[in-house]
């Protein structure tokens, strides 16, 4: 999901609460809050010896005490956080991640919105590696990069 689907269904239920559910159906806990909404640009080479860049908008989620219902968050006022950070978000294009610990720190990205009666449910997904080099590194199109094995394994493309 991009920052301006975001903004349209956060200005369109400013009063609804937010319900953000990562990707194995677990809720971030009620109390949490965005800390930061910030633009992130990473600028890489792959294993092929492309240059690459990505963009996105980082929303980070951080949950302080559980009895804090001082930071409940409501639509309307993520929606001003966003506002707030316009000056340095360059798109309304940008797709939007959620930073988040659980264990580790990790970004989901935002797979979809439900609209219910008091609360937009916000599915997170997950983010993935890949090899963007494939074809050099003679790696099939179709092989499941998960297996485990280096897609760099004696085929060079890496050194």
């Amino acid at each position: 999901m991009n920052l301006t689907e975001l903004k349209s269904h956060l200005r369109s239920h400013p009063e609804h609460g937010l319900n953000f559910v990562l990707p194995d159906g677990r809720p971030l806990p009620v109390h949490f809050h965005v800390t930061e909404a910030g633009h992130v640009a990473k600028r890489f080479v792959d294993c092929g010896g492309t240059f690459r860049a990505t963009e996105s908008c980082v929303l980070q989620a951080w949950t302080g005490r559980e009895h804090d219902d001082g930071h409940r968050l409501a639509a309307g006022k993520l929606a001003k956080i966003l506002e707030l950070a316009a000056p340095i978000l360059p798109s309304g294009e940008l797709p939007v991640e959620v930073e988040f610990e659980a264990g580790v720190v990790s970004q989901f990205p935002i797979e979809a919105i439900s609209v219910g009666a008091a609360v937009l449910t916000i599915q997170l997904g997950l983010k993935h590696t890949e090899c963007l080099a494939k074809e050099l590194c003679g790696v099939p199109k179709e092989e499941d990069d998960s297996a485990g094995d280096s897609c760099c394994a004696g085929s060079g493309c890496c050194g």
